[in-house]
């Protein structure tokens, strides 16, 4: 199996990245994925740090990945808002409101 070097961009930034050769259009689609999704977060404005766009990017796509297709949850947070088909987001929103009105886990 020989490997080869691909060079993609994500968020306008070049990364030079090591892939078989048949693996080029799956290496491909997945930078598809990870640029579209990275965007998405950085365009929607309320985060500016690359490493924490990167962060949420990554679990979101791992939280789809993992998760039947849903209709997203509304949130009522603009800053969450922002996100609007960003299921985990939404998530840990209702989590955090469901646990500020009774102030107890358990």
């Amino acid at each position: 199996m020989s490997a080869k070097q691909v060079e993609v961009q994500i968020m306008g930034q070049s990364y030079l990245l090591g892939c078989p050769e048949e693996g080029e259009s799956q290496l491909r689609a997945a930078v598809d994925r990870v640029d579209a999704a990275m965007c998405k977060i950085r365009d929607a404005g309320k985060i500016k740090a690359r490493d924490r766009i990167a962060v949420l990017a990554a679990l979101n796509l791992a939280f789809e990945q993992n998760t039947p297709t849903t209709a997203p949850v509304a949130s009522s947070n603009p800053e969450l808002s922002a996100h609007g088909s960003d299921r985990l987001v939404s998530l840990l929103h209702r989590l955090d409101q469901t646990l500020n009105q009774d102030g107890q886990l358990i």
